[in-house]
């Protein structure tokens, strides 16, 4: 007597397999990331995050202006350096993305991200961290990306 129903049972059970494995969210080890008033620390690299990005996409110039206003929590802010900006990227979150732990950045985009290094020496051009795939790219500068500041150390913000 054939059963089909072990066939049904056997399918779901893989399918149930390949959902579990494929979620699209990982998170930091326990206390990589201390988020407090808008801050996140990360006590790993010692930098300190804007947790919500800009809202608006802005040109490279426009980003460094961006951060250099922003006045969070009194620190100094400022655009991040192509390495500073990939110690947040997540490879282990696969696409779409977005290849950053959510909890600690909620509402992250898989866009482009500016830094205030330039690309291979030339003044029109500067890198960017796509965090749909995250990777590394090189804009033009009049491009339009997300900003997400940073400043050294840890501030008032974030305890």
């Amino acid at each position: 007597m054939k059963r089909p129903w072990f066939h049904l049972v056997g399918l779901l059970a893989f399918a149930l397999a390949i959902l579990t494995t494929v979620k699209g969210h990982a998170s930091a080890p326990a206390g990589r990331y201390a988020i407090a008033n808008g801050a996140v620390y990360d006590t790993k690299t010692n930098l300190t995050w804007q947790q919500i990005i800009s809202v608006g996409m802005y040109t490279q110039a426009e980003a460094g202006s961006y951060c250099a206003t922003l006045g969070l929590n009194g620190a100094t802010w400022r655009l991040p350096t192509m390495r500073e900006i990939l110690t947040i990227v997540d490879l282990s979150i696969g696409p779409p993305g977005p290849t950053i732990d959510t909890t600690a950045f909620p509402g992250t985009p898989g866009g482009f991200f500016w830094t205030s290094t330039q690309y291979s020496g030339t003044p029109v051009n500067y890198w960017s961290a796509q965090f749909q795939y995250g990777f590394a790219y090189g804009n033009t500068k009049t491009d339009t990306s997300y900003v997400r500041c940073v400043f050294s150390g840890r501030g008032s913000g974030s305890r």
